[in-house]
């Protein structure tokens, strides 16, 4: 990884040029009692609206209008893209001036909280509307359609509005030194020096969009090993090959696999894999024998980095010379995907490779990045989208995947488990839940609360983040969440919203695996 010295005066050159034509004198931040706090988080201000409108446009009120979702990148000074758009005014067409507003979530009739309009609503954008102030969002800017409206609803992909005014004062990095720096969060930065991985060691990220840790794991290996980089998504894979090769990263291969499906399963074979680690020649060896489908149970061994491969034939279905049967309503709507092309919801196209999993005990470290309820990230409008049971659900599912990266880590390997939430019930419970559960587990200390001339002869991590949270918590249908015990709390790391870090909130907990003998 290159020293950042080099980089410092390009982002200051992109960073005056950014702000010397976005942004003119007469919009400025709301006044008090509307202004943002220190996190981005927006008090709605409805009787502010018109007049910031007005100034944005030279005076005159936009009647044109779009609404943007409230997880929408733009709160953070980007161009609005299309995925994001919620809403829009009827005959916008490219190039015209539109005010954009954050769509904020309300109570709706049932209870809960909602926007109570579905994606492609027509705005009014009058009095006149009926709905006019269950629809009157939170303006943020002024900007110019890149788009019509039918094109933004049809299309999946792309910059829907260009943004040219903004109500808070931040310019956008979207292409900001493309190929030479990739903006992260703090955290997740620490995320990859935590996994600490090593040089001709193979490392998998398992759920690694959008490639953002994943490259920066690859940066750490100095470009020499094997990153694997996994993600449900066809989209996300694509996403994470187009990162790596801007970036220059040969040594990350992206696969399509689920996270719940990480481990390799053999169809028919009722032997147990057994796997042990030659630290001599950094290979995986396969000790037991099994049986080969396709060569009517043969055993086979496997080494080094043809596990992978040897797992995907061993996984087949298909008997030898056995034809498969297609039905004739699988053959009509194959025909119609032909002929209507891939719906909205469906894959952007562009080739990626599948996966069927690895196998158990083949690699040297392992980051799991789990999905979770997001709750430390920021800036974020939303309400009431999070309940104790859908917070509990979360744990159950990151549980799920903490018991198929547990598998894939040979012993003596590392594993790192993070999320970008500060619910403790996603965190410190899964902690006690892989200490108690796994007891070849063991925490390992991920840095030193100081940095010292001492730490900086030897590569040592400073510690950044805070302490764990160490107690309990009893829910009311009697439930008891366990989390750290006393002496854990200074092995993971913390990182609060409100801290002086000034960060997102993110959970960080490094594991040493043992011997999976006992």
């Amino acid at each position: 990884m290159q020293n950042v010295d080099w980089v410092r005066p390009l982002l200051n050159e992109e960073e005056r040029e950014g702000f010397a034509h976005s942004f003119p004198q007469n919009l400025s931040y709301p006044p008090k009692p509307y202004s943002p706090d220190k996190d981005g988080c927006i008090i709605r201000a409805l009787q502010l609206q018109p007049r910031l409108a007005m100034e944005s446009s030279g005076g005159r009120l936009l009647h044109q209008s779009i609404w943007v979702s409230s997880f929408c990148s733009n709160l953070r000074g980007l161009n609005v893209y299309v995925p994001g758009v919620m809403a829009c005014s009827s005959h916008v067409e490219e190039g015209d001036l539109v005010a954009v507003s954050v769509a904020v979530e309300q109570p709706i009739s049932d209870g809960g909280w909602g926007l109570g309009i579905t994606r492609g609503t027509v705005l009014q954008g009058l009095q006149t509307d009926p709905y006019y102030f269950e629809r009157n969002g939170l303006f943020i800017g002024q900007g110019t359609t890149m788009l019509s409206r039918a094109g933004i609803f049809r299309a999946s992909q792309g910059i829907a509005v260009d943004m040219k005014n903004r109500v808070f004062n931040l310019p956008s990095f979207h292409d900001v030194l493309e190929g030479e720096i990739f903006l992260q969060n703090l955290p997740s930065i620490v995320t990859a020096h935590a996994l600490d991985p090593q040089k001709g060691e193979r490392v998998l990220d398992m759920c690694a969009a959008p490639g953002g840790k994943t490259t920066a794991i690859a940066m750490l290996m100095k470009g020499e090993g094997e990153v694997i980089a996994a993600d449900r998504s066809h989209n996300k894979v694509m996403d994470i090959q187009k990162l790596a090769a801007e970036m220059g990263l040969t040594c990350i291969t992206a696969y399509k696999l689920d996270a719940l499906k990480a481990v390799c399963k053999r169809n028919g074979s009722s032997d147990m894999t057994t796997l042990c680690y030659n630290k001599d020649n950094n290979d995986v060896i396969q000790r037991s024998e099994l049986r080969s489908l396709e060569n009517g149970g043969s055993s086979t061994t496997i080494v080094g980095s043809n596990v992978d491969t040897a797992c995907k034939e061993n996984v087949s279905n298909e008997k030898p010379n056995e034809r498969t049967y297609v039905s004739k309503a699988d053959i009509r709507k194959n025909m119609r995907r032909m002929r209507n092309g891939p719906g909205r919801n469906q894959s952007l196209g562009g080739r990626v490779e599948n996966s069927k999993g690895f196998l158990p005990n083949s690699f040297d470290r392992v980051l799991l990045d789990a999905p979770c309820s997001a709750l430390g990230l920021r800036p974020r409008l939303f309400g009431g989208e999070e309940t104790i049971e859908t917070l509990r659900n979360h744990g159950k599912y990151q549980r799920r995947m903490f018991d198929q990266a547990v598998q894939l880590v040979h012993p003596g390997g590392v594993l790192v488990y993070s999320t970008c939430t500060i619910n403790p019930g996603e965190n410190e419970a899964l902690v006690r839940y892989a200490l108690d559960t796994y007891k070849f587990l063991s925490l390992a200390p991920q840095g030193y609360p100081c940095i010292t001339t001492i730490m900086l002869l030897k590569n040592l991590h400073p510690r950044i983040g805070g302490p764990g949270l160490v107690g309990s918590c009893e829910f009311p249908d009697g439930y008891i969440e366990e989390w750290l015990r006393p002496g854990e709390e200074e092995l993971v790391q913390r990182f609060d919203p409100s801290s002086p870090l000034d960060t997102i909130g993110f959970f960080i907990a490094k594991f040493v695996v043992g011997s999976k003998d006992t």
